[in-house]
């Protein structure tokens, strides 16, 4: 017989959407490289030599972009609903505590509206607001928004 309170009512992880693969990413990489090397050349040719390095630097920010957008993808975050604990990890943690732990019976979902890219979804509880979701994109954070809304409901009816 289980206890009523370890009883699991939402548990979802939250990632943001996958960029492209390391290969696509590279090839494109490579064909911006392999441009802006026949445009340096060219300029080099031409005798305008100072523009060759700027062609360079180009990729690798653009390298660096490619870098990043990865390593952003990696984060998620780890919802777990239970009747007595609603509980927020963060993956790899950001500023701040790793993971959250809330009282289901005053947490409080707050969807910002009009839904669109600047809404938030914020979670209230005490006074203190906390954000989840903010890479999701506006209609898949509203989907989830409703969902917690309603395990949080199931969770605040059902007290022992």
């Amino acid at each position: 017989m289980s206890d009523r309170n370890s009883d699991v009512l939402l548990d979802t992880v939250l990632r943001p959407s996958p960029p492209l693969s390391a290969e696509i990413l590279g090839a494109i990489l490579g064909a911006v490289a392999l441009i802006n090397f026949v445009f340096a050349l060219s300029f080099v040719l031409k005798g305008a030599w100072p523009i060759a390095p700027f062609m360079g630097l180009d990729v690798v920010l653009l390298a660096w972009a490619f870098r990043a957008s990865r390593i952003a993808a990696r984060r998620e975050e780890h919802v777990t609903l239970t009747r007595a604990l609603l509980r927020i990890a963060f993956r790899p943690a950001k500023k701040g505590p790793p993971e959250v732990s809330l009282n289901p019976y005053w947490v409080r979902v707050d969807m910002a509206e009009p839904m669109g890219r600047a809404s938030t979804l914020t979670l209230w509880s005490h006074g203190k607001g906390l954000r989840i979701g903010s890479f999701l994109a506006p209609a898949e954070r509203a989907a989830f928004a409703n969902r917690l809304k309603i395990a949080l409901s199931r969770a605040k009816s059902d007290l022992p």
